[in-house]
């Protein structure tokens, strides 16, 4: 798992032909963001998942339904429902001047009413600069059926 998070992080700091460095800060910042969200999910951290999320988010869940952010901040928190763990498999980010585009696969266990349950996906988030703070303003899931 050590050797994992090494290979993760020397991969994120070396920036591509044709990145500028602040472009490579940037994506750090992104990826520290959508581990945040995994372990904020983990949680069921409602509180800090709203710090990271644009007021007029937008997020198409895994079963296809249209959420705000606050229908999606009461997912997370719903009872009955309870995510063990979320394991980003692969993530890659594309930066756009002050947006990002953030495509990557996850694993998901946990808990849905009474049932456990093991997901696999895809996702999709767009980040946009505001300020000095990168928000996520839209983002969604698919399931890898295979």
């Amino acid at each position: 798992m050590k050797r994992l998070a090494w290979i993760l992080l020397l991969s994120c700091s070396i920036a591509a032909p044709g990145q500028s460095a602040g472009d490579t800060g940037d994506r750090q910042k992104i990826f520290a963001l959508e581990h945040a969200w995994d372990q904020a999910l983990e949680r069921s951290d409602a509180k800090a998942l709203s710090a990271i999320f644009d007021s007029a988010l937008i997020y198409i869940d895994y079963d296809g339904s249209l959420l705000t952010k606050s229908e999606y901040l009461l997912r997370v928190s719903a009872n009955g429902t309870h995510l063990q763990q979320v394991v980003t498999e692969e993530m890659n980010v594309q930066m756009f001047g002050t947006t990002a585009i953030v495509v990557g696969t996850y694993r998901a266990t946990g808990m849905e009413k009474g049932k456990a349950y093991v997901r696999r996906g895809r996702f999709m988030d767009t980040w946009v600069l505001t300020g000095k703070n990168w928000m996520c303003v839209a983002a969604g899931t698919t399931p890898i059926l295979r």
